[in-house]
């Protein structure tokens, strides 16, 4: 279990063999519940590579020092991520003050 939100990962390692390979990740929101997306390629064990790249949404709850999980969204594909993100947009359109007070 981590302690710190930055040592939160979705990796995995089976048998000596990285089966979950993060690639990126974004922490969304911070505290004692983190919300965190994780861009990673999950291993084929039987031909050892990695798959598409595919995206997992994760809750996280600070309990007794540790952050342990609390549920998990994975998005499957690339289609899946452009249908989300669409839907996204339309319901939430870009706000041109929102880039003036990242600046």
């Amino acid at each position: 279990m981590a302690e710190n939100i930055d040592d939160l990962s979705i990796e995995y390692v089976e048998d000596d063999r990285l089966i979950i390979k993060q690639v990126d990740k974004n922490v969304l929101t911070r505290g004692s519940w983190t919300t965190i997306m994780f861009l990673f390629e999950e291993m084929d064990k039987k031909t050892g590579e990695y798959g598409q790249q595919r995206v997992s949404i994760r809750r996280y709850q600070k309990r007794s020092g540790s952050y342990r999980q609390q549920s998990k969204f994975n998005i499957s594909s690339a289609k899946q991520a452009r249908e989300i993100s669409a839907a996204l947009l339309k319901w939430f359109p870009p706000d041109p003050s929102d880039e003036k007070s990242e600046a």
